[in-house]
C-alpha cells in the first residue's frame, strides 16, 4: 500500500507540472530592426556596430544604412551579440518531464525494430523544460525516438508553439540505428559471460542485417510495382535508398564507428555518427568518407586508463582541424541548456570560437539539411536569432534579452526564474 501511494504521488506531481504557462510568440506582423549589435553570422564572420532588419520571418537587410521601413519596432542592440539560434541534435527534449516518473516518459517503443515511429508525435511543447531549455538560447531541437537497434526517425522542432504540429521545423529526417555493441563490458551489472555477450553482439548485427536486407527488398519491390501492400515499417525506410534521408548510427566505439562506414558504404547510404567517442581515432577514414559527426561528449571522462584527461575536451578541435564535419551535442533533454557552454568549453581546448559557434548553429543545420533557412544571419534566412548582453558560449557572459523564431518573439520566462525570483523576496 505504501508503495501504491507512493506511486500515484508521483503521478499527481508530474500531472501539476506537466504544462507551463508561457504563451507561445505571435507570428511577426511588423517590421522589426535591430539596431547597432554585434552580428555574429557565421557564414560571414563578425560584424560590429551592424543593423539587422526581419520581416515577416525573415532576414531582410543587414548593414549600416538600412531604408527602415516606416512602422518599424526599432530596438536598440548596442553593446549586445546578436547570434542564429542555437541547434541541438541529438535530444528528447519534448518526450520526458520527469525521468523518474515512467508515466512522464515517452521516448522508445516496445521490441527493438521501429523505424516507422517519429519523434514529432510524441513532442510536447507544453512541457516545462522546454522553456528552461531555450532561456541559454536553443531555438531549435532535433528529437529523437530511443531503442536498442532501429530506433525510428528524428523531427528537428522549434523550442516555442502551441502544438507538435506547428513546432514542427522539418520532420522524418532520417533513421536512427544503435549499433550493437563490440566490446566485452567487465562491468558490476553485466551477469552475462564474454561468450554469452559475443554471441548476443552477432545476434544483434545478423538482425540489423536482416532488417536492412528486407527493408531494400521492399523498396526494390515498391519501385517495380506500385501496387503492392503497405509497410509501415518498411515504407518508412524507403528514403534511405532513395537518397533522401540519412542514416544517423549512434556509435562510440572504434570498432562499431567502422562497422558503421563499411555498412554505409555497401549500401551507398548518406552516414551521420552520433555520439563519436571514438571518432578522433579515426580521423581518415571519416573524413574520405565525408561522414559528419554530432559529436555527443564535449564534457567527457576518459574511456580508457591510457587516455589524457582532456581527450574528449580536445576531440572537436582534432576533428575539426582535420576536415571532418562537426556537430557538438548534449544527449538528453535537461542538459542540452548547457550546449553553448560545451562549444564553448571546446575553444579552452584548441578549438577556433567561430569553429565552435559554427557546431551548435551552422553545421547542425547542415547536416539535417536545413542550412538554407536556419544556423546563420544572412538575408532571406528565417529570423531565428538570440540576443546576448555578453558572450552565448561564456557561463559568466551570456545573458538572453531577446528570442525571435521565425520572426516570432519568444517569452523567455521559465519556471526556473519564477522561483529565483520567489526566493529573492525572502
Amino acid at each position: 500500500m505504501k508503495r501504491l501511494l507512493t506511486a500515484l504521488t508521483a503521478v499527481a506531481v508530474a500531472a501539476t507540472v506537466h504544462a507551463h504557462d508561457m504563451v507561445p510568440g505571435e507570428p511577426q506582423t511588423q517590421a522589426i530592426l535591430l539596431q547597432g549589435g554585434t552580428l555574429h553570422t557565421v557564414a560571414n564572420g563578425t560584424l560590429e556596430n551592424t543593423d539587422l532588419l526581419f520581416e515577416q520571418g525573415k532576414i531582410t537587410a543587414i548593414g549600416d544604412a538600412i531604408e527602415v521601413p516606416s512602422d518599424a519596432r526599432v530596438i536598440d542592440v548596442s553593446g549586445q551579440h546578436v547570434y542564429p539560434g542555437i541547434i541541438a541534435m541529438d535530444t528528447v527534449l519534448g518526450l520526458v518531464e520527469i525521468e523518474a516518473v515512467r508515466a512522464t516518459r515517452d521516448t522508445d517503443e516496445v521490441g527493438p525494430v521501429h523505424p516507422e515511429v517519429s519523434g514529432h508525435v510524441a513532442y510536447n511543447p507544453d512541457s516545462e523544460v522546454i522553456p528552461t531549455v531555450r532561456y541559454n538560447g536553443i531555438t531549435h531541437a532535433q528529437v529523437v525516438p530511443q531503442g536498442d537497434l532501429i530506433m525510428g526517425r528524428s523531427s528537428l522542432m522549434k523550442t516555442d508553439g502551441w502544438t507538435w504540429v506547428d513546432a514542427s521545423e522539418q520532420t522524418n529526417l532520417g533513421i536512427h540505428v544503435s549499433w550493437p555493441n563490440t566490446a566485452i563490458s567487465d562491468a558490476w551489472w553485466e551477469r552475462r559471460s564474454p561468450e554469452e555477450q559475443r554471441k548476443a553482439q552477432a545476434e544483434a548485427r545478423q538482425r540489423l542485417q536482416q532488417v536492412f536486407v528486407d527493408a531494400k527488398a521492399y523498396y526494390e519491390a515498391k519501385q517495380a510495382d506500385k501496387s503492392i501492400a503497405k509497410d509501415i515499417r518498411w515504407e518508412a525506410m524507403t528514403g534511405l535508398f532513395d537518397g533522401s534521408e540519412k542514416l544517423y548510427v549512434h556509435a562510440d566505439d572504434k570498432r562499431q564507428i567502422e562497422q558503421a562506414l563499411a555498412f554505409a558504404r555497401e549500401y551507398g547510404f548518406q552516414l551521420v555518427i552520433v555520439g563519436g567517442r571514438d571518432a578522433w581515432r579515426i580521423i581518415e577514414p571519416l573524413r574520405a568518407a565525408q561522414v559528419p559527426v554530432v559529436y555527443g561528449a564535449p564534457y567527457g571522462l576518459p574511456s580508457r586508463d591510457d587516455e589524457s584527461y582532456d581527450q574528449a575536451f580536445r576531440a572537436p578541435s582534432q576533428l575539426i582541424q582535420a576536415g571532418v564535419q562537426v556537430a557538438i551535442a548534449i544527449p538528453g533533454y535537461w542538459d542540452i541548456r548547457n550546449l553553448p557552454f560545451a562549444a564553448g568549453n571546446t575553444v579552452a581546448f584548441g578549438l577556433d570560437k567561430e569553429a565552435a559557434l559554427r557546431a551548435i548553429t551552422l553545421t547542425p543545420a547542415e547536416i539535417m539539411g536545413v542550412a538554407d533557412r536556419l544556423g546563420s544571419l544572412e538575408v532571406g534566412k528565417q529570423a531565428s536569432l538570440i540576443i546576448s548582453q555578453g558572450d552565448v558560449m561564456s557561463q559568466l557572459g551570456q545573458d538572453l534579452s531577446h528570442m525571435f523564431i521565425n520572426g516570432a518573439e519568444v517569452d523567455l520566462n521559465n519556471r526556473h526564474k519564477q522561483l529565483y525570483e520567489k526566493y529573492k523576496q525572502k
